[in-house]
């Protein structure tokens, strides 16, 4: 079983933390080995826990998606919970004044878009405002740490959802992550990362051994996460990606699909590793709430092979040519997904899908290169 960064802190290092007040970046999915929250593993441990702070959805792990979130108190342990996504994003002075340093343990998924590393971002940014420490408690990329695709952010284009220029799929841990934006943006926090023990980079999450938690309402399982950066595309359409339903990220549809022939069309492409089955559902939130919808569920049927991003950018096209007086598009929404918009632009163009991903791994490649001296595992 693969160590977390929280747990090598429980028993190999929590001599770092005597005498300090400690503040608890953290969620639910930050739980070790038996499932007990980082929260009550770190109290159980004698540390002196001042404050914690939640991202988006909350410290309970609860919130939708984009919902603002207040500061409450802790119901269990009675602690000050800041909210890190609400009417401030960057810890301040106020919310730092009882912390001498900041741990930060969080499960992320691996994909540009997920809000936990502008979280991260801007947490080593308050933190180096306010003479902080930052110890990073790392844990594993689930998508594994090898693949790098998609384009980068063009300026112009920056977002909660996308606050600094990497690929969608990145291949680093939040520790690494750590390391690189610190350094690379000078953002000159006081900054250490506790690594994990036996992650290899080759590895899916479900070859750590470690238990898997809902990282956010729409991620509920691991196998969610194989798909989801190609998936996600398609929120920037007026297209549901199954948010309200037990499969988001792994379906789609609208009202207006024929999900028999949307199926027929995408399995024609003979894409690896993906299988595509007709599929009626119905939403209980999110796009399309309570109404059926026709569509498809994409079955992966190889990993290794499937490259999530060309499903996306196919689905989209085809739902497009498919359905041209129906479909819209989500303009803003779908550029600062994909990181500018050109692939809005290459899709009007009728470009194929191979094309536009072909272009954004030149880019990654770059980044590949640059992100090598940060990385903590082989």
């Amino acid at each position: 079983m693969v160590k977390t960064g929280l747990d090598i802190l429980l028993h190999k290092k929590l001599s770092r933390l005597r005498g300090k007040r400690v503040g608890l970046v953290t969620h639910p999915a930050a739980v070790t080995p038996d499932l007990t929250s980082s929260v009550d593993a770190l109290l159980t441990g004698k540390v002196n826990l001042t404050a914690l702070y939640g991202p988006e959805h909350g410290i309970s792990g609860a919130a939708a998606e984009g919902a603002k979130i207040g500061n409450v108190t802790d119901a269990r342990s009675g602690l000050p919970v800041f909210s890190l996504y609400g009417e401030r994003r960057e810890p301040d002075e106020e919310m730092l004044r009882d912390v001498d340093v900041l741990l930060f343990d969080m499960q992320d998924v691996g994909v540009r878009f997920y809000t936990y590393i502008s979280t991260l971002f801007h947490v080593l940014k308050g933190a180096a405002k306010n003479h902080k420490e930052v110890i990073i408690l790392d844990r594993p990329n689930p998508i594994t740490g090898t693949r790098v695709e998609g384009r980068l952010i063009d300026a112009g284009f920056e977002s909660f959802i996308g606050i600094i220029p990497i690929p969608i799929r990145h291949g680093m841990t939040l520790g690494e992550l750590a390391l690189y934006m610190n350094t690379k943006y000078e953002i000159g926090a006081t900054l250490d990362v506790i690594t994990m023990q036996g992650w290899k980079r080759a590895m899916w999450f479900d070859d750590t051994g470690l238990p898997w938690v809902a990282t956010s309402p729409a991620i509920p399982h691991f196998a969610t996460t194989i798909m989801y950066h190609g998936m996600c595309l398609l929120e920037g359409i007026n297209v549901s990606a199954g948010r309200g339903t037990a499969l988001p990220f792994e379906i789609c549809g609208a009202p207006w699909i024929d999900g028999n022939e949307l199926a027929e069309k995408m399995n024609g492409l003979k894409m690896r590793g993906v299988r595509f089955r007709p599929i009626n559902f119905q939403p209980s939130g999110n796009k399309y709430a309570n109404e059926t919808c026709g569509g498809v569920q994409v079955h992966v049927t190889d990993r290794e092979a499937a490259t999530p991003l060309i499903v996306g950018l196919e689905l989209v096209k085809t739902i497009r040519a498919l359905y041209p007086s129906q479909f819209q598009w989500n303009v803003r929404h779908f550029d600062i997904l994909s990181g500018s918009s050109r692939a809005r632009e290459s899709i009007k163009a009728n470009e194929s899908a191979q094309a536009i991903y072909k272009t954004w791994q030149t880019a990654a490649s770059k980044f590949r290169r640059e992100r090598k001296k940060f990385l903590l595992y082989v």
